[in-house]
């Protein structure tokens, strides 16, 4: 599958997380709402916690200096996770929308399952880019893969694309993230999305963790071809996430502004636009701007650059200044060369 032709468009992705709040119901009204406010897609994650974390409660697996904090990771992935059974049920409602539903897998067991889902592209989490033996199975598929580099340094990105590389997967799209929830728009750093593209020659795109729109419609310029936001059919839930994601009115008006930006972008190429020929005819020519007799000498008061463009061309003014009008002519005739007196 060539990515660049299945991206001719920004690839919209409304990701549900946990969202689901610990209702299937949750997670199918949250699919159909996606598809209202405009996605191309939704995403799932599908994990355990016991093929993310250990059930402890070391120090360690303690969560610091996050919305999440105070919480033991075990204790977090039961409530975040969403059930392996909800799954076959979410990619058939998805189906049925004209959504494209796939997955963020955590361990390999995830991916084989995904495989039966016949899941159409993978997506590697922010925090597990540098699970390299992960990301080679995955990678191993054949199918395209969505890398996250929320915590990646460049040694990391370097191994993952190496890794994709080397089990023949070149369908590879580099997304920008700050791993942040939410993420300051200042941290965003969207120009690095254009510098993946140079760097490693795959598409690129966002996974967007700031609040509003502004990062997602602005990394439309810089090159992005997937842009990924966390989705909410409930702002005023206490879901897990629900703090920085987007619901279905704030989601449908991103999607038209990003479709929006598309557009704005354009092409390289310096022919005018309809609208731009249709309106050239406002643009400058030289007019005879007094009545003027035969032998006059032409000036700046009798012949102007003005508008429209019907005259003669304005870089024609410095040649014929000082020259003589072989005949009369009235205020508001284009200028003609054929009006010069010929030495």
């Amino acid at each position: 599958m060539q990515l660049q032709k299945m991206f001719d468009k920004v690839f919209i992705v409304a990701e549900l997380s946990a969202n689901h709040n610990g209702s299937l119901e949750n997670a199918i009204n949250t699919i159909k709402s996606a598809k209202r406010a405009g996605a191309d897609a939704i995403k799932l994650q599908t994990f355990t916690p016991d093929s993310i974390t250990l059930k402890s409660t070391n120090e360690d697996f303690l969560i610091k200096g996050s919305i999440w904090a105070n919480q033991y990771l075990y204790d977090l992935y039961i409530k975040a996770q969403t059930p392996w059974e909800w799954h076959a049920k979410l990619f058939e409602v998805s189906k049925e929308v004209g959504l494209k539903c796939f997955s963020s897998p955590f361990d390999k067991n995830a991916v084989d399952f995904l495989e039966e889902l016949n899941c159409p592209y993978y997506k590697i989490a922010s925090l597990e880019i540098t699970d390299i033996p992960l990301i080679e199975y995955i990678a191993s598929k054949g199918k395209p893969i969505f890398i996250s580099t929320g915590i990646a340094e460049k040694e990391d990105i370097d191994l993952a694309i190496k890794t994709c590389m080397k089990v023949g997967n070149k369908q590879v799209v580099l997304l920008k993230c700050t791993t942040s929830y939410p993420a300051d728009v200042s941290e965003a750093n969207l120009i690095m999305i254009k510098k993946y593209s140079e760097e490693y020659g795959v598409l690129t795109g966002l996974s967007d963790h700031t609040l509003g729109s502004t990062s997602a419609i602005m990394s439309v310029g810089y090159g992005a071809k997937v842009i990924e936001k966390h989705f909410t059919i409930d702002k005023r839930s206490d879901g897990l996430d629900t703090s920085f994601s987007a619901d279905e009115s704030e989601f449908k008006k991103l999607v038209i502004s990003i479709r929006e930006a598309e557009k704005a972008i354009g092409k390289i190429s310096f022919n005018l636009s309809k609208s731009q020929i249709k309106n050239k005819y406002l643009s400058r020519s030289l007019y005879v701007c007094k009545d003027v007799q035969k032998g006059d000498v032409i000036s700046e008061d009798n012949v102007k650059s003005v508008r429209p463009s019907y005259g003669l061309h304005p870089k024609y003014l410095p040649e014929i200044m000082g020259k003589k009008f072989n005949k009369k002519i009235s205020s508001g005739t284009r200028m003609d060369l054929k009006f010069i007196e010929k030495n």
